[in-house]
Order: structure tokens, then sequence, then C-alpha cells
């Protein structure tokens, strides 16, 4: 254990390569690297016992041969119905409502409605989350005050609200008889929950517009894990609007702007959480479309998820003992406290507009909206928090929304053309 402990307060300069300061870093226990492994080893002491009780139940055939009260719980934990829908064209999308015969100035109003929800959610969620990782609080004139650091805790915060919304959902809406065996949910959690705690974890290292770009280059390790997780090709124009994304983003991120204050540099371990973000994250939507081959709805994918994302952080904030040690930064701060359930409303409200704009308008209008959202992002980001891009970092901002929106209309395009084709015939491949 003394060896261990050893390496890793060596690890900060030797795995990094850079100088972490005393702000980033008060002791090598608050090295993001050596948080992510007992973070791990915390979902591990969930997960292990978990498998090997499936893998009991499987082998002991308890299907046929279990009975009692817990019969019906262990059957939908572990084997569901197994009885799968046919698989849509775009399975994780949930279908759009056709259109009604209404007024255009009612469907300009939904439409209005939608980009105002999302774009209020998603601005609000992306301020507050660079506040909080960022900033510090009960800073006086004699006290520079403290900075909040476990990121777990506000995805945890994040996880019960969205699971307590979609629960109340599914409750008071009819959804289609579920089917899936609950245990799969958890992969898809324990990925969404790691890609979180790096997009939060990422902040400490490097600036949001930083962040913002790598999110929206992340489409190239979904293409990536879509050819290893789902099988897919994918059309020419797809690899065309990818490496303009490359292009880009490549050039933000290795412009230089005079200035640059500590908190906007981005550093080694800026690099490695985002891309840990975006390796987590398309795992994450690669395996949901692969879940939605089981009839269900997207609230119902969302509280599944949820259930086990709960269950995971607050098992390893109590083994950590940090679950109390956040609840009394939040009584000595309620400025905190009342970000961190903002920011939990905002991404909560967030995934219902999200779901309700993609019934009633399609997802090429969803992603038209989401990537405005994006762009509007980086420049709140700037003007609130004074971060500088320079005139190479703003033509790569540029490229890589051209390419977005180009992506968009490609798209469309081919959805069209896939509807004017002949009966029996198929367009070369699914978007």
């Amino acid at each position: 254990r003394f060896c261990l402990a050893l390496v890793l307060a060596s690890l900060p300069t030797m795995a990094t390569g850079e100088e972490i300061t005393p702000a980033l870093q008060d002791s090598w226990g608050d090295f993001w690297l050596f948080r992510f492994f007992v973070n791990a080893a915390g979902y591990a002491s969930i997960v292990v016992p978990g498998f090997l009780l499936i893998q009991y139940l499987k082998r002991r055939n308890y299907l046929e041969t279990g009975r009692g009260v817990c019969f019906p719980v262990i059957k939908s934990c572990v084997f569901g119905s197994e009885v799968k829908s046919v698989h849509q064209d775009d399975g994780s999308l949930p279908p759009r409502a056709e259109p009604t015969e209404s007024s255009t100035a009612r469907q300009v109003f939904k439409l209005l409605f939608c980009a105002a929800g999302l774009q209020a959610s998603y601005l609000t969620w992306g301020v507050l989350q660079e506040r909080v990782m960022t900033r510090t609080y009960g800073a006086t004139e004699t006290d520079p005050g403290e900075k909040f650091k476990d990121s777990q805790f506000l995805v945890f915060m994040n996880r019960i609200l969205a699971f307590t919304v979609a629960g109340l959902y599914c409750a008071l809406t009819k959804q289609p008889r579920h089917g899936a065996p609950m245990y799969k949910y958890s992969f898809a959690s324990l990925s969404n929950i790691l890609s979180s705690w790096c997009q939060y974890e990422a902040l400490k290292y490097i600036s949001f517009p930083t962040q913002v770009l790598a999110k929206a280059s992340k489409v190239i390790p979904v293409m990536m894990m879509g050819k290893l997780v789902s099988r897919k090709s994918y059309e020419y124009w797809e690899y065309l609007t990818a490496a303009l994304i490359s292009v880009g983003v490549s050039m933000f991120l290795l412009s230089s702007a005079p200035n640059r204050t500590v908190s906007t540099v981005t550093t080694f371990s800026g690099i490695v959480l985002l891309a840990g973000y975006i390796i987590f994250d398309s795992f994450t939507s690669n395996w949901q479309d692969a879940l939605f081959t089981y009839k269900m709805s997207p609230v119902q994918m969302m509280f599944g998820v949820n259930v086990f994302s709960c269950l995971f952080t607050v098992g390893s904030l109590l083994e950590q003992g940090a679950l109390l040690e956040s609840l009394r930064f939040m009584a000595r701060h309620s400025e905190f406290t009342a970000h961190a359930v903002l920011l939990s409303v905002c991404s909560a409200c967030g995934q219902l507009f999200i779901f309700y704009t993609i019934n009633q308008f399609g997802a090429a209008v969803f992603t038209i909206i989401m990537t405005l959202r994006q762009a509007f992002a980086i420049l709140l980001s700037c003007l609130i928090y004074g971060h500088t891009v320079t005139v190479v970092g703003g033509l790569g901002i540029a490229v890589v929304f051209m390419a977005l929106f180009l992506r968009v209309y490609a798209r469309s395009r081919m959805k069209k053309r896939s509807k004017k084709l002949p009966p029996g015939e198929t367009p070369v491949q699914k978007v």
C-alpha cells in the first residue's frame, strides 16, 4: 500500500508532463487519475457481485425452476421477456408524430417553444457547469474561498433528478410493455456516468469552449464505435464531414491566444479527460441504440439507465465517505446548493425537450437547434468568463459548425431519397 501511494504521488508530474498548480491539486489524493480509479473501484464493488449473481441464476436455469415472491423481480432484472421488436431505421429515436391538421402559426409556436426550451435548458446548464467547476464559493476580502472538487456528486445530483422525472412520466403516461432485462441498462449507465464525470473533471484543466468543440467532434468516435458495436457502414459524405470537424478542432486547439490565464490553458490532463468523455459517450449512444431493438420508449430508456446510475454513484460516494462531505459543502455554501439543484433541473428538463422536439419535428430540426446551441454556448462562455479566441481559433470553430450543418443537410437529402426508392429497394446505409 505504501508503494502504491508513492507511485500515485508521483503520477501528477510523471503521467501528465505538466506542472499542476496548488489551485488544481492540494495533495496526490486530488489527482484526477487517482479519483478515477477510486470511483471505478466503487462501481466494481457493485458490478462484480451483480455479474456473478446473474451468471449463477442463468446456470441454475432460474427462469424455469424459480418460484416465490422474488421470482417476478428477478425475472425482470435478469431475463426480461426477451421479445425484441423489429429494428427500425433509427431505433434510438421515438416515432415521429404525423403532422396533424393545424395552423401554421401553431406549428411555428411549437417550434419556437422547443427551440427556446432546449436553448434555455442547455445554455443555463453550460454556464452553471463552468461556474461550479472553475470558481470558488464563500470568497471574502480575507478568505479566498474554496472550490467544489467532487465531480461524482454532481453526476449523482443530475441522475437522481432525471430518475425522478422519468419515473413520474412513465407512471403518468401510457408506455410500451417493457421487455429488456434490466441489467442490460447497467452497461450504458456505467459509460454514461464515466463520460459525465470526465466532462465535469475536464473543466479543471481546459476552457469551456474547448470542451464544446470536443463534444461537436464526438461524431468521429461515434462512427468508430458504430463499426465495432453495431457493424455499421457509412457514406462518403459522413467521412468528409468527420474530417472537416477534425481539421476545425485541431485549428482551435493549436491556436494560441495572448495573455491566456491558467484556467483557459488546455493541458495534457484536459485532453485525456476529453478523450475519455468522447469514448465513453460514444459507447453509451451505440449501446442504447442496440437496446432499442427491444420495444421501449426513450423515457423508459432514460428511467432504466438512471436507476443504475443512481445506484452506482450513491454506492461509490458512500464507500468513499464523499456523500456527507459534499452535503456539508452544500450546507456551508447556499449558493452552491442553488447552482447544483438548478444544474440538475436543467439537465432533466433538457432531456424531456429532446424527446418532445424529435417527436414533433424530427431529428434534423433537433440537430440544427442543438448545433446552434453549441455556438451560443461558446459565445456566452467567452462573454461571461473572459475566454479569448484567436482568428485561427475562430476559423476552426467556423469549420466545425459548417461541417455539422453540412452533415444535417446531407442526412436530410439521404432520407428524402430513400423515401423515393421503389418498393423492395433500400438505401445503401442507415444514417
